[in-house]
């Protein structure tokens, strides 16, 4: 039979027994209660119990009058929305003011953490209506008090359900219960609440006290499990708006076949091209092509997910899509022709000194209110688009052109993951020679030992560890016929060879570049030196073009979004349909995950997708997503994100117990490994600390369930193409689970901040590192008159080579709008969760975490005061300081955000 519940009110002798409906798809924090279907009149019965099957739900015990009552105030904050609770208008509207002076707004039921001790059932819920305190919104924050009076015998609450009586969602950041026997209760929600007129189940919000999954106090047990069950949903139908369902699909939409057939793309995701996995839509399949899913105009991401309307999160939110879906396409109309590159270096400038004139949208001074920075308001009242000039250019102006800058990038710029130790000679390929031709480098010791002037030998160099290689022969080889079908574009595979100085900086000895045999014509390439002499001075010139195209390519798709975003997605889902939001694990890693799967729906809506500003922007074009599935297939290993596994895997490192941090740098001067290992081991402190409170023995580690699941739902499923790795760490011991937490930390935090909020200081100026190169080395197979052109204005042809005037002012808007961090940022180590300060153990140990990051903020200043150091000190250098924790707004070039937010 049914087994209905029993819900208790203040000042009432009616009960109200629950009768049981299925539970919905709820938010991360909670699940839905039911609501009540009929009454009952228990008044004369003192001990009323009721019959129930363990298949069906479980019976809630009455309440014993003989109790005295408490008084309990609760608390409710409620976030000012936009298009929400405060700025909706209309009929809902008033009746929701009426509501609010009826002091109805919010229904809440307190929900014990123990059964009855008597009848080993759920107890009944405390209920009361929470009321609108006063008419201001202070700082976006409107509060609703409610007052309970609670038996004295209920216990601890363990959860507290709420039920929306407004017309519109509201989104709910905390709660407070105040009077209780042990003191206050804190329940962050976080979360939105939707209105009871679009679905009449209600929420649980559960208290911030964690608990292992076997720990559970059993009079919320159900709830746990059942929330997980909710948020898992079934894999069917498509996901609406309001949906907090958490699931896995493959990248099959970042083609839209529908629209044109030339903007089809190949699934990545599966056998043919490895990649990990994202979160699941569930929309139509394309007509033209069943295995790609149809472009909506809005990408789902689950409710909690989303961060556009929450009024302190509009900066960045307003700001993006402004970006995507007007300014893009407003610099499109404005340079039509996609063609048209830059007649002079000056003209170049005047992106920073004149600006470009835009047409006024829905409103005279819109750009500026969107985006200040960008934008200066002109005579007459329009608006010029006017880039501030990039930190580095700011210092030095011929930055851009300096070998020794060329090479200091490779350790403190950009893209400070690519460069290795050289340790097998001769250089050779590991492609098949019956496609791409010989494998054998042209870079040869004889040429080398030259560039270094006699000073060592090449086998010496390499087994003193001097000799370091940017290399990306064998991952853009394969794709070069590919890309050089494409117009305005062109492709090499590269090798670019560095060495050691005495003074610890890099020295640039030589560029390969290398076409595979295609077109009837017999594998090409060359090496490249500086020069002296202005020809050859001026190929050098060229080459280093083409591979700071190289580089930017594989920056923006492997080293920033391949590493973080992409990677970080199935590590997102897995923690929310696995680790219940009670488990210390997920509230971890929690404030890590904040809006990124948001900003990966953005990516893949307007970024990444076919047409996007990747595939219009940078060398490979339409084939830069198979070439990220390569680098994913052949280079991305879990063990491999740890920082310091990162820098051995690439020779940059060795293991010496006796050295800082365990590690001993094969560049001592190694501006990103040294910032990033000592934020790298104050995070492993702060996870141990965590960790080692929570599973007092190495067993609680195996014997967890939810984080079992938890790892292997992310191995198998999250990152299904490469399951079958042996490089997965297991997870049995407090050890395993503190690398593993403290990887993932990284990745989100240090990796994402070294590798996306120096963008525009470093690629603002498109010289310094172009996105593409779009026409070919003037020594391959020219024809007289191609190379008469070069002889005569070799400027020309590297104005050439660089991007058009509309991919340069495109990719700029982007990567300034990316680097900037914005007013409300939540910087690492800076606020403490309100779970984690309630509890003193971890309060204590987050204290002396803060504590360490601002010792770091001290310590990257006296490097970077360091004369000694010259890869991040010296005349014109800018400081490297990406991975200071803190910063103020605006692009400062600094700063380590929670979570990939940007």
């Amino acid at each position: 039979m049914l087994k209905p519940q029993v819900s208790r009110q203040p000042n009432s002798t009616r009960t109200h027994l629950l009768f049981h409906k299925p539970f919905i798809q709820g938010s991360r924090h909670a699940s839905f209660f039911l609501k009540s279907t009929s009454k009952f009149n228990i008044e004369a019965q003192k001990h009323f119990r009721v019959a129930f099957k363990p298949s069906e739900i479980k019976a809630i015990a009455s309440v014993t009058e003989e109790s005295t009552d408490i008084k309990v105030k609760a608390v409710v904050t409620v976030k000012q929305t936009i298009g929400g609770l405060i700025t909706s208008v209309g009929i809902e509207r008033g009746l929701d003011d009426i509501k609010d002076l009826l002091g109805k707004t919010l229904l809440l039921e307190l929900v014990s953490a123990e059964l009855d001790p008597k009848t080993e059932l759920e107890k009944p819920t405390i209920q009361a209506f929470a009321h609108r305190v006063g008419g201001q919104v202070v700082e976006g924050d409107i509060r609703y008090e409610a007052d309970f009076e609670v038996p004295l015998n209920f216990g601890e609450v363990g959860a507290i359900f709420v039920e929306n009586e407004h017309h519109k969602e509201m989104f709910l950041q905390d709660i407070v219960l105040d009077g209780l026997p042990h003191g206050a209760v804190n329940i962050t929600c976080g979360s939105w609440v939707h209105s009871k007129y679009d679905n009449d189940r209600k929420r649980v919000f559960f208290t911030n006290k964690s608990y292992l999954p076997s720990q559970t106090p059993s009079g919320i047990r159900r709830l746990r499990e059942e929330e997980l069950v909710l948020l898992r949903g079934n894999g069917q139908g498509q996901r609406k708006a309001g949906d907090r369902i958490y699931d896995y699909d493959v990248y099959n939409d970042i083609g839209n076949p529908d629209k044109k057939p030339e903007l089809a793309r190949p699934v990545l995701g599966g056998k043919e091209h490895s990649y990990p996995r994202r979160c699941r839509t569930g929309r139509p399949r394309c007509e033209t092509d069943p295995s790609s899913e149809k472009r909506a105009s809005d990408f789902y991401v689950p409710r909690d997910e989303a961060f556009s309307e929450v009024k302190q999160l509009t900066f960045s939110a307003k700001t993006l899509y402004s970006l995507f879906n007007a300014l893009i396409p407003s610099i499109g109309n404005v340079i039509d022709d996609a063609n048209i590159g830059f007649p002079y270096m000056t003209a170049i400038d005047s992106l920073f000194s004149e600006g470009i004139a835009m047409p006024p949208l829905t409103k005279e001074g819109f750009w500026k209110e969107v985006m200040p920075r960008l934008f200066k308001v002109i005579a007459g009242g329009g608006d010029v688009l006017r880039f501030e000039v990039p930190k580095p250019m700011e210092r030095d102006k011929f930055f851009w052109f300096k070998d020794e800058e060329f090479a200091r990038q490779t350790l403190a710029g950009l893209n400070p993951y690519s460069i290795k130790s050289v340790t097998e000679w001769p250089l050779k390929s590991e492609l098949d020679p019956e496609i791409y031709g010989p494998p054998e480098s042209a870079i040869t010791s004889e040429l080398l030992e030259a560039e270094i002037g006699g000073v060592t030998r090449v086998d010496k160099a390499i087994r003193e560890k001097k000799l370091f290689i940017l290399d990306y022969h064998d991952l853009l080889l394969p794709f070069v016929s590919k890309v050089r079908e494409l117009e305005g574009t062109t492709l090499y595979g590269s090798r670019t060879l560095f060495f050691l100085t005495p003074e610890g900086t890099l020295r640039p000895l030589a560029i390969e570049l290398t076409r595979p045999p295609m077109d009837g014509k017999p594998q090409w390439k060359q090496v490249f030196t500086p020069c002296y002499h202005s020809t050859g001075c001026w190929l050098w010139r060229l080459a280093k073009a083409h591979v700071l195209a190289h580089d930017s390519g594989f920056h923006q798709l492997v080293s920033h979004w391949l590493r973080t975003h992409c990677v970080t997605e199935p590590y997102i889902i897995a923690t929310n349909r696995q680790l219940s939001v009670m488990h210390p694990i997920y509230r971890l890693l929690h404030p890590h995950f904040r809006y990124t799967m948001e900003i990966n729906a953005l990516a893949r809506e307007s970024l990444i997708n076919a047409g996007g500003i990747i595939e219009t922007s940078f060398s490979p074009g339409k084939y830069s997503m198979e070439i990220c599935s390569a680098a994913y297939d052949k280079l991305w290993r879990f063990d491999h994100e740890a920082l310091p596994n990162d820098l051995i895997s690439r020779g940059m490192a060795i293991e010496d117990l006796t050295a800082p941090h365990g590690l001993k740098l094969t560049i001592e001067d190694y501006p990103f490994a040294n910032d990033g290992l000592y934020l790298w081991d104050a995070i492993k402190q702060w996870v141990s600390d965590y960790v080692n409170h929570y599973y007092p023995e190495s067993g609680l580690v195996a014997s967890d369930a939810e984080l079992q699941a938890w790892w292997t739902e992310i191995r198998t499923i999250g990152h299904a193409d490469k399951k079958d790795e042996p490089w997965w760490p297991e997870l049995k011991t407090r050890h395993n689970l503190i690398d593993i937490i403290t990887t993932i930390i990284w990745v989100a935090s240090g990796h994402h901040a070294a590798v996306n909020f120096g963008q525009y200081p470093y690629a603002g100026y498109f010289p310094n590192r172009p996105t593409i190169a779009r026409t070919k080395m003037p020594t391959e197979d020219p024809t007289d008159e191609e190379w008469k052109l070069f002889l005569e204005k070799p400027e020309a042809a590297l104005l050439a080579t660089f991007p058009s005037k509309l991919q340069a002012t495109r990719v700029m808007a982007v990567l300034s709008v990316l680097s900037n961090h914005s007013p409300d940022e939540e910087y690492i180590g800076e606020g403490i969760e309100q779970a984690w300060a309630d509890d003193p153990i971890i309060k204590a140990a987050f204290e002396k975490f803060s504590g360490r990051l601002k010792e770091l903020e001290g310590i990257i200043d006296e490097r970077n005061a360091n004369p000694k150091l010259m890869n991040r000190h010296g005349a014109g250098i800018v400081p490297y300081e990406l991975l200071k924790p803190f910063s103020k707004p605006g692009i400062t070039g600094k700063g380590v955000p929670y979570s990939i937010s940007i």
